[in-house]
């Protein structure tokens, strides 16, 4: 449906226009790159050779032959190159060789979404059909139906599935299993470096338990891992495993050219501080390149930007083209998903607006652009985002939209930062207390614990006295049983701290299901008098029901979109580490966090301008994690001030700076490490800036801050030196202060960098 463009020409006359208006802040020509190939190892079949040639596969890529060798060899391995480079028959080939010369072979794939495991399905399906050979391939998700779960335990090869499914469907009932797991040889785990933070920390315990009921089998799988680029992939798979592994990162593959552009919106105007919204500065862009036959993705950070962005794009083009754009996300049905993808594949939509949503190796097809609003929050992402662009060898265009964000700013200003630093490691926290005692109840509910066992690398008979006293495991004879008749796992997510999820109903059409959102978020986007978005149509919220879990929406036709005011209360519960060697102290401990949506706010389309709001009366949330924070001695806050400032605009103006920069150190989002400041807090009385994890126990990320403070600290004050502003602006200090702006500027630059000398 697409038509032949010359993609590199198109876009080089496009960009000369934008060119025209503003200079662009940054282009970073990649150049092309040559293929390192390999033959086929001696080992693998001649048919399955024959298969993979007749496909257009005459050769290996030098990466691929050597992982399909290091699996050979019962190595676990893990393969780490950039998106489109061939990673899927790195375990592809070992498998299904492994198969031809024993049918009896059994393989586990895991991957982090439906959407890749059913794109996998595909992708073997074009190898194992010309083979002519009966080797059984098996989605296994909660749409599976019932009448094919039992043939598939029984005589699947290859099972596909994802860790969700994994946790709640196969591990608890293991015994069903029996003939999968005796003849189990391959584990494959696709896209490693999703599993970071909260889910990551999940992983790592569901496959303690996948491993010991492995071990009840007595079967020792080879574990084959893929990853796009992180900085520390063989640690991540060791922590995620307690397995070995070998590291494959020499990338073979071929890429076309590609230019990635550093785009910074101009100012709104020269006396407003302010800059032009990323969100019509990609629509402008996008829209160009959309109507020249350029099929373009583009990346948001929120749910409500990709619906706002989808519907600017509908705005601007005809109607024909216009149903040749869609926004994608979580929260959409399964079948309005899978009915995206598919088109995007095909070509028939020109313009798909996501969340990270697609964001993995869906095989979408080859797209030629990647427009990027706002930054992803890590390295390690922007390169993922962009990469979806340009598979092959053809020309691809990438594209970050800044905002008035200060870590964007500071990466418009700073681009070598992005593209002269390596990408950075994923952090996990598997002995996350809340976690690991969720995981350990649902391991003793599959296998009863004996004494004296561990849970991986963990001694666990603490956990096993606490589970006993809430008498929820019972201690007889040598072992630790289940006492209760439903199974633990169903009441435990991987991806939130919560289970739950409010359903979302269309009162004018019978009550029809729109979509989901989890109860983490569900007060922030869907509290009465919220507009929810859903493919540019706009609904209002009449009615939240809490304890049904279930908002109750009517379309309407507004001028505005809503965001929530959430107000924060923060109380130290214990002091695990101080220092009071420099400028400051610095803490890291427990503490309790008290969020509450108080009201929300109505946005105007396209001026961002606020036109009216109103309060709300919302449970509290409340969360126990851990943070690390500085105190800040009264003196030096106060020399710091110039004449007229204000200490609390200062201080409140060094918090939102740092919390900026913080994802710049750290591979987590931003909202993952949050900071709350208090010019007197309650404990010390000392002027203090808190930064804590955005999780129940907490994940490492703040306790990581405490010992890189001075790098936080040094890059916060590059970022507000940098910045070309008269009097503070959204760029660095925040929120505008009228007259007062300079000085808080000036005031906030004195103060970091007295903390850092």
């Amino acid at each position: 449906m697409r038509k032949s463009i010359d993609t590199k020409a198109v876009i080089e006359e496009i960009l000369e226009d934008f060119e025209n208006r503003f200079k662009l802040a940054h282009i970073e020509r990649i150049p092309k790159r040559t293929a390192k190939l390999s033959s086929f190892p001696e080992n693998i079949n001649s048919k399955l050779v024959n298969v993979l040639k007749e496909s257009g596969i005459k050769s290996l890529y030098s990466h691929q032959s050597q992982a399909i060798k290091e699996v050979s060899n019962g190595n676990n391995t893990v393969v780490v190159t950039p998106t489109a480079s061939g990673k899927t028959l790195c375990y592809n080939i070992p498998v299904l060789n492994s198969i031809i010369k024993d049918p009896d072979t059994r393989a586990l794939y895991l991957f982090p979404t439906k959407a890749l495991s059913q794109d996998q399905v595909k992708a073997l399906e074009r190898l194992i059909v010309p083979l002519g050979i009966d080797i059984k391939t098996y989605t296994y998700d909660g749409d599976t139906p019932t009448s094919v779960r039992k043939r598939l335990r029984t005589y699947g090869n290859i099972i596909i599935t994802n860790p969700d499914m994994l946790h709640t469907g196969i591990l608890p009932h293991h015994t069903r299993w029996l003939g999968f797991f005796t003849k189990l040889k391959f584990i494959v785990i696709d896209e490693i470096h999703t599993y970071r933070g909260l889910f990551g920390s999940h992983m790592a315990n569901v496959l303690k338990r996948l491993d010991r009921i492995c071990k009840f089998y007595n079967s020792y799988p080879i574990y084959i891992c893929s990853s796009a680029t992180i900085a520390n992939p063989k640690e991540l798979a060791e922590k995620l495993t307690d397995k070995e592994f070998v590291l494959i990162d020499d990338n073979g593959a071929p890429s076309g050219e590609k230019w990635f552009i550093f785009w910074n919106p101009p100012r709104v105007a020269e006396t407003i501080e302010r800059r032009r919204s990323p969100l019509l500065e990609a629509k402008e862009i996008g829209k160009k390149l959309i109507e020249a036959g350029v099929q373009t993705i583009f990346f948001t950070r929120t749910r409500v930007s990709a619906e706002i962005l989808g519907t600017y794009l509908k705005q601007g083009v005809d109607l024909q083209l216009a149903n040749r754009i869609k926004s994608y996300r979580a929260g959409y049905l399964p079948i309005e998903r899978r009915k995206i993808e598919k088109q995007l594949f095909s070509g028939e939509i020109m313009g798909v607006v996501s969340t990270t949503a697609l964001e993995l190796g869906i095989d979408i097809g080859e797209l030629d652009s990647s427009i990027l609003v706002g930054y992803p929050g890590s390295i390690s992402s922007t390169w993922q985002q962009a990469g979806r662009a340009g598979r092959g060898e053809d020309f691809a265009l990438a594209v970050l939209v800044a905002s008035d964000n200060p870590i964007e700013q500071f990466l418009m200003h700073n681009p070598m930062y992005f593209f002269g630093n390596p990408v950075e490691s994923a952090i996990i926290d598997p002995e996350n207390i809340y976690i690991l005692v969720n995981h350990i109840k649902c391991a003793d509910f599959e296998i009863p614990f004996k004494d004296g066992e561990r849970f991986g690398n963990i001694d666990i008979l603490p956990y096993l006295k606490y589970l006993e006293d809430k008498k929820i495991l019972r201690h007889v004879g040598e072992k630790w049983h289940w006492t209760s008749e439903s199974y633990p796992a169903e009441d435990i997510s991987l991806r939130s701290t919560s289970s739950d999820s409010y359903v979302i109903q269309d009162r004018t059409n019978n009550h029809e299901v729109v979509g989901y959102i989890d109860a983490d978020t569900a007060f922030e986007l869907i509290h009465p008098g919220a507009i929810y978005l859903h493919q540019s149509q706009q609904y209002g919220v009449e009615n939240l029901d809490i304890d049904k879990k279930i908002a109750t929406v009517a379309p309407v036709n507004v001028d505005y979109y809503t965001m929530d005011v959430t107000k924060i209360k923060l109380n130290v519960l214990t002091i695990d580490k101080k220092d009071d060697s420099g400028k400051y102290q610095k803490v890291y401990g427990d503490v309790k966090v008290t969020s509450t949506v108080t009201a929300y706010n109505k946005f105007k389309f396209y001026t961002n301008e606020i036109v009216g709001g109103n309060k709300l009366k919302l449970p509290s949330q409340l969360i126990h994690t851990n943070s690390t924070w500085i105190c800040i001695k009264p003196s030096l806050l106060e020399r710091s001030v110039i004449a007229g400032g204000k200490t609390k605009d200062v201080l409140k103006a060094s918090a939102i700076l740092l919390e900026n920069v913080v994802p710049l150190y750290i591979l987590c989002d931003r909202k993952d490490v949050r900071t709350h400041w208090e010019l007197k807090d309650e404990i010390n009385e000392l002027p203090t800036i808190y930064f804590y994890d955005y999780v129940p126990g907490g994940m490492g990320l703040s306790e990581k801050l405490y010992d890189i403070l001075p790098d936080i600290f040094n890059a916060t004050l590059k970022l507000i030196k940098g910045c070309d502003c008269a009097n503070g602006c959204p760029s660095c200090i925040g929120p505008i202060y009228g007259k007062m702006g300079n000085l808080i500027k000036q005031s906030t630059e004195y103060l970091l960098s007295e903390l850092i000398k």
